[in-house]
C-alpha cells in the first residue's frame, strides 16, 4: 500500500484523471494509458482509492474536537513475490502515467526518482489475508485454461466418452491434455519452490509469537480482569452512530459494484479515543494477522470462503483504520455471510471504531443487529476510483475447483471413488 497526501486544491483534477482509466465508473480498462494493469502478470488485484473520511465529525460525540486529517491517495496491490519487484516493474513500464497521477500529491517532484518516492510512501498492513497463499496469477490463468479446454473436449466428444468407465475417461482426458501441452495450446507450469528465506521467516513467526505470549502469560492473566472491567465500562457508555445511509452516497457506491462476480470494498473510520481501545485494536489485528498467515490460508477466513484478499491498515498514528477487500458476490451477500457465520469476528475488530453498534464482552450483540451494522458499514465505505481484477469471472471457489482438476490429472493413481468425485468437478 502506497500512501500520498493529496494537495487539497487539486483533488477534483485527480478524480477526473483517475476516471480516464475506466470504461465507465467501476469498470477498469486494463490497457489504459496511465497504468496498464493487464501487463503485470504477477498482479492479482489493485486499486487507486481516495481516502476521504466522511465520518470525521463522529469523534465529537465523544466530547473531543474534530480532527481534520489529510485526504490521501492510496495505491493498493496484491501480488506474487516481493512487492519491490512489482513496483520496479510498474515504474519501468508506466512511469509517465504514475508521475501524472502522483503530481497531484504534496511533495512530489516530477524530476525525482519515482521508485524511491513511491517506496517512501509504503505503509505496512496491521493484518493481511490471502485466500490461498502460494497460488500465483500464472497458476490461476493456466488452470482456468485447462478447465475450459476439458469442458470443450467433453462437450464435443460426449457421444464417444459417455460409455467409458471413470478410470478410462480419466486416462482419455490425460491423453488429451498431454496432446494440448505438446501442441503448445495448454501450459501447466510447475510451481516454483518457496524461497528458503521466506520459509525461515514464516516458521520463526509461527513459533515466535506463541513463545512470546507464553512468556508474558503470567502478567497477561493478572491484567485480564482489569481489561474485562474496563471493556464493559466502555461498552456501556460508547455512543452508537448508525443512521440510515444517505441515498446519494449509497447510489454512488452501488454504481461501482457488481460489474463482475467479484467486487471491491474500501472503508475507513476512526478508532475510539483512548489508549485502551487503541491497544485492543492493535492486539486484535495482530491476532487476525497471525491466524490468517498460519491457519486460515487455504480457502477460507474462519467459515467465510468469499474473500480473495483483504487487509487492515492503521493510519495517522493508529487513530484511524482502512479496511480493503476483494470479495465474491454482492455486498449484501458478503455482509450476510459474515453476520451469519462470524458475527463475533466482526465485533472483535470493528467495535473498536467510533459509532459501532453496541457490543457485550467484545463478541456479543453488535453485528447481530443486522440493519444497524449494515448501515454502519455502508456509511464508512468510500468509493474506489480505480479497481483491477486479473481474473474477472472467477470466484475463489472457481480457482479452488480448477486447482483440484489439475491435481486430479497429475496424480499418479486414484481410486474409482476418487475419480468419480474428480469427474464431478467437470
Amino acid at each position: 500500500m502506497i500512501l500520498a497526501t493529496i494537495t487539497p486544491s487539486r483533488k477534483t483534477e485527480l478524480i477526473r484523471l483517475l476516471a480516464e482509466m475506466n470504461y465507465e465508473p467501476g469498470l477498469l480498462n486494463p490497457s489504459n494509458t496511465l497504468v496498464p494493469f493487464g501487463q503485470f502478470d504477477r498482479l492479482h488485484y489493485a486499486r487507486f482509492v481516495i481516502l476521504e473520511d466522511q465520518t470525521m465529525d463522529d469523534i465529537t460525540v465523544c466530547g473531543l474536537p474534530r480532527v481534520n486529517y489529510p485526504t490521501y491517495l492510496a495505491f493498493l496491490g496484491d501480488c506474487d513475490g516481493p512487492a519491490d519487484e512489482l513496483l520496479a516493474e510498474m515504474v519501468k513500464r508506466a512511469s509517465d502515467g504514475l508521475r501524472r497521477i502522483f503530481m497531484y500529491c504534496d511533495g512530489f517532484d516530477v524530476d525525482a526518482d519515482l521508485l524511491v518516492w513511491i517506496k517512501a510512501g509504503n505503509v505496512s498492513s496491521a493484518a493481511n489475508y490471502v485466500n490461498w497463499i502460494g497460488r500465483t496469477v500464472r497458476q490461476v490463468t493456466e488452470e482456468e485454461a485447462l478447465h475450459q479446454a476439458l469442458e470443450r473436449f467433453l462437450q464435443e466428444n460426449s457421444t464417444s466418452l459417455r460409455p467409458m468407465q471413470p478410470g478410462q475417461l480419466r486416462e482419455r482426458l490425460k491423453v488429451f491434455v498431454a496432446g494440448e501441452q505438446q501442441a503448445g495450446r495448454l501450459t501447466l507450469t510447475p510451481p516454483k519452490p518457496t524461497p528458503l528465506g521466506w520459509q525461515i521467516r514464516n516458521f520463526l513467526h509461527l513459533v515466535g509469537i506463541p513463545i512470546v505470549l507464553l512468556v508474558l502469560s503470567p502478567p497477561l492473566l493478572l491484567a485480564l480482569p482489569f481489561f474485562l472491567i474496563q471493556l464493559r465500562r466502555c461498552e456501556r457508555s460508547d455512543p452508537e452512530i448508525a443512521p440510515r445511509v444517505d441515498p446519494d452516497h449509497a447510489n454512488l457506491l452501488s454504481s461501482l459494484e457488481d460489474h463482475d462476480m467479484t467486487n471491491q470494498f474500501s472503508a475507513m473510520g476512526s478508532v475510539k479515543p483512548g489508549l485502551f481501545r487503541r491497544i485492543t485494536m492493535i492486539l486484535v489485528l495482530g491476532a487476525i494477522g497471525y491466524t490468517a498467515r498460519h491457519i486460515f490460508n487455504r480457502g477460507r477466513l474462519a467459515r467465510v470462503t468469499s474473500i480473495q484478499f483483504a487487509r487492515w491498515v492503521f493510519l495517522d498514528d493508529k487513530r484511524r483504520v482502512i479496511f480493503a477487500s476483494n470479495y465474491d458476490g454482492s455486498l449484501e451477500s458478503y455482509m450476510d455471510d459474515f453476520i451469519n457465520k462470524v458475527a463475533f469476528g466482526l465485533n472483535i475488530v470493528f467495535s473498536n471504531g467510533i459509532g459501532y453498534p453496541r457490543t457485550k464482552w467484545l463478541v456479543l450483540n453488535g453485528a447481530k443487529d443486522e440493519q444497524r451494522f449494515k448501515d454502519y458499514l455502508r456509511r464508512h465505505q468510500i468509493p474506489t476510483q480505480v479497481w483491477y481484477n486479473a481474473h474477472p469471472g472467477l470466484t475463489a471457489l472457481d480457482k479452488w475447483r480448477n486447482s483440484l482438476i489439475r491435481e486430479g490429472l497429475e496424480r499418479m493413481s486414484m481410486t474409482n471413488g476418487e475419480i468419480q468425485e474428480w469427474l464431478r468437478l467437470l
